[in-house]
């Protein structure tokens, strides 16, 4: 579980936006699978320790659902300001601002859509793999990544029908390599 440390801080701040909120999450994920060990080691104690983390990060909201998120206006005026270059063109914090604008897009998806996203796409999850982390049909995965997905290109005023840059080389799921199918 030490490896896992910093995936789980990564889907932390993902999900909630603020470092010292996302290293408090990833201590209390980390302390309660801990706490489970013997359920957790069962199947896969990373899965199990995201699926924590995920829980933890809607109980948070929901005892602190007073937070004022910004707005869609809010952030595009904010991205022009910031932002003077485009990655390839030598500006050399082109990608922290494109990052950092994702990261603030994300904040304002439904806490529903932001989990499904960042483990889908940014975690590189396949829609099973989600699904069964989060308790929900893959067809739910599926809606509500794409209904995510459509908020994130309308709030960083991407073109419709394009896809998001990826950030990492994407991974391919065990089941694509086998089936021959490649992943959706």
């Amino acid at each position: 579980m030490r490896d896992a440390r910093d995936p789980l801080h990564r889907m932390a701040y993902l999900l909630c936006g603020d470092r010292l909120r996302a290293e408090e999450l990833t201590q209390h994920a980390l302390e309660r699978t801990y706490r489970a060990w013997s359920r957790a080691r069962e199947r896969d104690p990373l899965a199990y320790a995201r699926r924590v983390l995920a829980n933890l990060r809607v109980d948070t909201w929901r005892r602190t659902r007073r937070e004022v998120l910004a707005g869609p206006d809010e952030l595009t005026q904010a991205e022009g300001a910031g932002r003077q270059g485009r990655p390839g063109t030598g500006e050399p914090t082109a990608s922290v601002d494109d990052r950092d604008a994702v990261v603030r897009a994300l904040l304002t998806l439904p806490v529903k859509q932001r989990r499904v996203v960042v483990m889908r796409h940014l975690l590189d999850l396949s829609e099973s793999e989600v699904a069964a982390e989060l308790g929900m049909p893959v067809g739910t995965v599926k809606s509500t990544a794409s209904r995510g997905l459509a908020r994130l290109r309308a709030i960083l005023g991407a073109p419709e029908g394009t896809a998001p840059a990826p950030t990492t080389t994407p991974l391919t799921s065990p089941t694509a390599r086998t089936s021959g199918r490649t992943p959706r």
